[in-house]
């Protein structure tokens, strides 16, 4: 099923990207786009990731730091 029309993803997508580790719509959007036109789908993608666990937030709630490490950082630090 569709999620977003307008970029033609699907549940599927969403759930894939979120068992990647997307934890939030904006982490979708960045992952697919989903969201980033009509904003119709935002709350399905919202009602998505809060039927699983989110590892980073796991993390967060133990204490332990979101962030450890910036894949691509290097490739950014060269562009610069």
């Amino acid at each position: 099923m569709y999620v977003c029309s307008c970029f033609g993803v699907t549940e599927a997508q969403v759930q894939q990207h979120a068992d990647n580790g997307a934890c939030t719509p904006r982490q979708i959007a960045s992952a697919c786009k989903a969201g980033t036109d009509c904003g119709s789908c935002v709350r399905r993608i919202q009602a998505i990731l809060g039927r699983g666990t989110c590892p980073r937030r796991e993390l967060v709630d133990q204490g332990r730091p979101l962030l450890t490490s910036v894949d691509g950082l290097e490739e950014l630090d060269e562009a610069a």
